[in-house]
């Protein structure tokens, strides 16, 4: 094991050094060897100096000599040779395992005559840092790296067509490195960033074993591999920079055995190209918005595209992207408020540009965003296709795509423009991990979320929920998760907290649930994963259930960019949803101060200003504070919030809601002790909370006939009588003498003030 790597540690290194260099686009040229189980193919990356290029020493920058091979194209050296031959060189440091590299070199890209016409162009952007004089393939990949994004088309072809440009001749040559977790490439000679080379085209194949990819069998026995989000994320499937703050586009061309479909988190829906030659066929992607290298996701199967010609609606005829659809709560005034506010909410005042044909105020780098196109504020449905091996093509047919459209534009209501202008979705092997995965463009799916052979058709049958709600979440994750990432990625509340929160809002949304079933359906909900978080937080380790586990360090990075994620490497996280619950219940323990409604109109405005972007924790709930100001002077403050949710084990101190909820789940209990009845009434302080609370506790109360609480009982009868009609109905059903007089005597007591209806029902179930 190499020197960077500690055994006893669960630390997932990221050693990539983003603050002294970023990829800025990637192209990947990539063949499919099912007989193998490997992928070869080049992988092109366009280089620009980072934000903390002008600092620093680089000698001996790499995360140190390990595990591995030293090529160079001279005489190979041994690996112990790495460090001390440094000679002061700058090193790129990449995130790597599990990969065979073969060779890396630069790319003379002042042989692509096209790209030579930037140098008479203006410059779109200014660098940050700007590239040394003399140097013109510097010079031209910062003019490339920097044009608009009215001019992505141009930028793409070029891109590709340098992908493809010969190996520089400068006499200088590359040396590289591997470790276990990095591959580190020098430049003879070359001492800062600024000098090094801004294109680099690597030769590398996967390893069957490499972690990033699958390589199994679908439903129907037939080969298939895709990215199985692993928590190495996609190092093992080509060397990139993996923290977040590496934002980057891609290309890819993928080639694959005719027949298979190759799927791809790409803008464009790519249509394959047949290679006569070989007999292979050939797929294209493309991306504009800059993403981490994490998100890109890959497939490559004998899929079969779900026809929709019969298709079976489950809520009556399938809607049209331009045809309307009656979603509760849609319009209310709450929820349109935030577009006329923008311009004079105080978050957007600086650092943002404001473009397109809506005067959209965009915070973001530039790229071509659809947040300014007005044709994307009405699109509540955006083009989708769904993808599964063909013996689940029926099941897919009869309930994914009827449900996808309302999925979709419910989503759409919720939160705003969609981020992405297409989607697919893929039912992948039965050995996948997760219930769903989402990804730019594409969502993983389970064959779990689907019910029986027939169910559903013909209406909305109990069997769809699953599928229903498992398709709002990962929907939800375009928003929070992708188009709004988390910048450190120990806080994965973020993504998954707020998925698992907003997808019961989009599902409601979808089967046009009334408030009232709303209401039932969210406390339902809430009642089971309560009880679900309380058992996971009983059997597992204190330091897996914080959701901000660097606390005030969170974010933070060596000079060189490169850090740890704390646990990523522990089994046992992987399936844990402390993440997706404890962040779902300080989500609901917000909405709950604000109000639900004023709670979703502040999504779309945090979505607004964030779209695009990297965030963490603290930029969600200080915007959250200075949007309801009141709140802060009420006691919610970042501080507390913080200290009670994010920065400690368990669960923080209980709140009326979480009481009601534990209330519940013990009057489900046959038998509850009178010493387990005290301890619960003095550690919560039951006669101080409200009514909500105070009425769970009388039930409670009067189901075990703890007599020495009768008198709670006959104070809420009095006292909240707007609440306790249900309670004379408890009193009389046990057909115990002391609790039934209870009633009787409370009944003499109130009978003359008593609202007359309530008088009578009270009347027939006590006299």
């Amino acid at each position: 094991m190499g020197d960077d790597v500690n055994p006893d540690r669960d630390d997932l290194p990221l050693r990539a050094n983003t603050s002294h260099i970023l990829v800025r686009h990637y192209v990947l040229d990539l063949d499919i060897h099912f007989h193998t189980q490997v992928i070869t193919g080049t992988l092109v990356l366009f280089l620009e100096p980072g934000p903390g290029a002008g600092e620093g020493a680089w000698a001996g920058e790499g995360p140190g000599a390990g595990e591995g091979d030293l090529y160079t194209a001279q005489p190979s050296k041994t690996a112990d040779s790495w460090e001390d031959e440094s000679n002061g060189d700058f090193t790129l440091v990449l995130d790597c395992c599990d990969l065979a590299v073969s060779k890396v070199e630069e790319l003379d890209v002042a042989s692509v005559l096209d790209l030579l016409g930037l140098l008479e162009e203006v410059r779109g952007e200014e660098s940050v840092v700007e590239p040394q004089p003399g140097s013109q393939s510097a010079v031209l990949i910062q003019r490339l790296i920097s044009l608009p994004a009215t001019q992505w088309k141009k930028q793409h072809h070029l891109y590709s067509q340098c992908s493809r440009a010969p190996a520089s001749e400068s006499g200088r040559p590359l040396v590289f490195h591997t470790d276990r977790w990095s591959l580190q490439v020098r430049h003879r000679g070359t001492r800062t960033p600024q000098e090094f080379p801004r294109a680099l085209r690597i030769c590398y194949e996967t390893k069957p074993e490499g972690g990033s990819v699958r390589w199994t069998k679908d439903q129907d026995n037939r080969s298939c591999v895709y990215t199985a989000g692993s928590p190495i994320n996609n190092r093992a499937l080509f060397p990139c920079q993996e923290p977040p703050v590496a934002m980057s586009t891609w290309q890819a061309r993928v080639r694959a055995p005719r027949g298979c479909v190759v799927l791809l988190s790409g803008e464009n829906q790519a249509e394959p190209t047949h290679l006569q030659e070989t007999g292979l066929c050939s797929w294209d992607y493309y991306v504009t918005m800059p993403m981490p290298a994490s998100t890109f996701t890959l497939a490559v199967g004998s899929w079969s595209l779900v026809p929709t010609a019969q298709q079976t609606a489950l809520f009556g005829a399938p809607h049209s992207h331009t045809g309307s659809l009656d979603l509760p709560f849609a319009a209310s005034p709450q929820f349109m408020f935030e577009r006329s506010a923008l311009k004079d909410e105080k978050h957007f005042e600086s650092g943002c540009t404001v473009s397109g044909e809506n005067n959209v105020s965009c915070c973001h780098v530039d790229y071509p965003c659809r947040f300014t196109e007005a044709s994307a504020w009405s699109q509540r449905i955006i083009p989708h296709r769904v993808f599964a091996p063909p013996s689940l093509v029926p099941k897919a047919q009869f309930q994914i795509l009827p449900l996808l459209p309302r999925c979709l534009a419910a989503a759409h209501a919720t939160l705003g423009v969609h981020p992405f202008p297409r989607l697919d979705i893929l039912i992948v092997p039965a050995g996948f991990s997760s219930l769903g995965m989402a990804s730019p463009h594409i969502i993983f799916l389970s064959q779990s979320v689907l019910c029986g052979e027939r169910d559903g058709v013909g209406g909305v049958q109990p069997g769809l929920s699953l599928c229903g709600s498992r398709l709002c979440h990962e929907l939800s994750h375009s928003w929070f998760g992708l188009a709004i990432g988390a910048r450190d990625w120990t806080e994965e509340w973020i993504s998954e907290g707020f998925a698992t929160y907003l997808e019961d809002v989009i599902w409601a949304r979808a089967q046009q649930l009334s408030r009232t079933e709303t209401d039932e359906q969210s406390k339902l909900k809430a009642l089971l994963r309560w009880r679900r978080l309380s058992e996971e937080l009983q059997n597992s380790e204190d330091q897996l259930q914080i959701l901000r586990p660097n606390m005030e360090s969170t974010g933070q990075v060596s000079e060189s960019g490169s850090s740890f994620v704390k646990h990523a490497l522990n089994p046992e996280k992987n399936f844990m949803q402390v993440h997706y619950l404890k962040g779902y219940f300080l989500l609901r323990f917000l909405a709950s101060k604000v109000e639900d409604e004023r709670f979703l109109s502040f999504f779309k405005l945090f979505v607004m200003k964030y779209h695009g972007q990297l965030i963490l924790s603290q930029d969600f709930l200080q915007m959250l504070l200075e949007t309801f100001p009141d709140k802060e002077r009420q006691g919610l403050t970042l501080e507390a919030i913080h200290a009670d949710w994010l920065d400690r084990p368990g669960i923080p101190k209980v709140t009326p809601e979480q009481l009601v909820l534990l209330l519940e789940l013990l009057l489900e209990e046959a038998e509850l002790s009178v010493t387990s009845l005290c301890t619960i009434q003095r550690t919560y302080n039951l006669q101080e909370q409200d009514a909500e609370v105070r009425h769970r506790w009388c039930e409670l109360v009067v189901k075990h006939k703890h007599t020495e609480a009768y008198h709670d009982v006959e104070h809420f009868l009095q006292h909240d009588q707007a609440m306790g009609v249900y309670l004379y109905g408890e009193l009389m059903v046990h057909e115990d003498a002391r609790q039934q007089a209870l009633a009787r005597h409370c009944l003499s007591l109130l009978q003359d003030e008593m609202d007359q209806s309530a008088r009578r029902v009270v009347e027939e179930m006590v006299l």
